[in-house]
């Protein structure tokens, strides 16, 4: 893994900007600069992205973060690709870094109790704990933790209507349940945790880093993982160590495909998979058809196709 040429950096940090949109210029400056692609999400809650570079490339702009009001203590998770997995760099304002449209939530003061993967087998092995995962139906579906509730949202802003829905489920016979959540790295969980906690329940816990982080640090003979984990550049999906996965995209939806998908009839590279084939109109799909062969005209000159996009994460 050291050796592969590129950095990747996911990050996000909650904290209060002022002014958000004078950050924006100097923060995508820095990163042009220096050569590094991927998106940077700012909002009054803080910054959250993905990106990748050299390592002078990354350090250079880890750093530039790390002196925005409140930074200091930026934390990230790091993993290698052997091709830079971004085409583009991008710096947008959001009102939130990650939306769940509860704008009262305060994810600093707020949050559940961390903790570290090495720890994380021995809680959610306990029989008393409700293990959630908190990400979206498509993430879920190539990988989660054994035993884990999937809430089957297909947005992160239904998650407080689904869990006010099972809340009774969740302390039947009077007993105050003992709630573990997850994500990816970890940003959800501060907000979807400070949520819970504001519906009034003490005991509720998240995992430190994420997914990311556990399948970085704990070794895959001792993993309560199943599958892999679905990241949101070009590397699709990562397994243990973070090594690259074995799904691909599908470039109409941006769900991912597994090997076997890519024999199903109604999968055409470029256009539907048979996740969306139905939700698509020919007109859309024509649409698709004339943007991929423009990307692979591209590619056959060695240039790059702006068409293409990076999903936020």
């Amino acid at each position: 893994m050291s050796e592969l040429p590129i950095r990747i950096a996911a990050l996000y940090h909650f904290t209060r900007f002022d002014d958000p949109a004078a950050l924006k210029p100097g923060l995508l400056a820095c990163a042009e600069e220096n050569g590094v692609r991927g998106t940077l999400l700012l909002a009054n809650e803080g910054i959250n992205g993905t990106i990748a570079g050299s390592d002078e490339g990354i350090e250079a702009v880890l750093e530039y973060i790390r002196a925005l009001p409140g930074c200091a203590g930026l934390d990230w998770k790091e993993s290698r690709a052997a091709e830079m997995p971004f085409h583009r760099t991008k710096v947008r304002l959001k009102r939130e870094i990650v939306t769940m449209g509860q704008p009262d939530l305060d994810p600093v003061d707020g949050v559940g109790t961390y903790v570290d993967p090495q720890d994380w087998n021995a809680l959610i092995s306990d029989p008393d704990t409700i293990l959630i995962d908190t990400r979206n139906d498509y993430e879920v579906a190539i990988g989660t933790f054994e035993g884990a509730i999937d809430p089957e949202t297909k947005s992160f802003r239904e998650f407080p209507e689904w869990f006010r829905a099972r809340r009774e489920e969740f302390e039947a016979e009077g007993r105050k349940p003992k709630i573990a959540m997850f994500c990816t790295g970890g940003i959800r969980c501060e907000k979807s945790t400070a949520f819970v906690k504001s519906e009034g329940l003490d005991e509720v816990y998240h995992l430190k880093g994420g997914i990311l982080k556990y399948l970085e640090e704990v070794p895959q003979e001792e993993s309560r993982w199943e599958g892999e984990c679905f990241v949101f550049d070009e590397r699709v999906s990562v397994k243990h160590g973070l090594d690259v996965g074995t799904h691909s995209l599908c470039r109409a939806c941006r769900r991912p495909l597994a090997e076997e998908d890519l024999s199903h009839e109604h999968f055409e590279e470029g256009v539907s998979c048979h996740q969306c084939r139905g939700e698509r109109t020919e007109e859309q799909r024509a649409r698709y058809r004339e943007r991929h062969r423009q990307a692979r005209l591209a590619e056959a000159r060695g240039e790059e196709h702006i068409g293409r996009k990076e999903e936020d994460g």
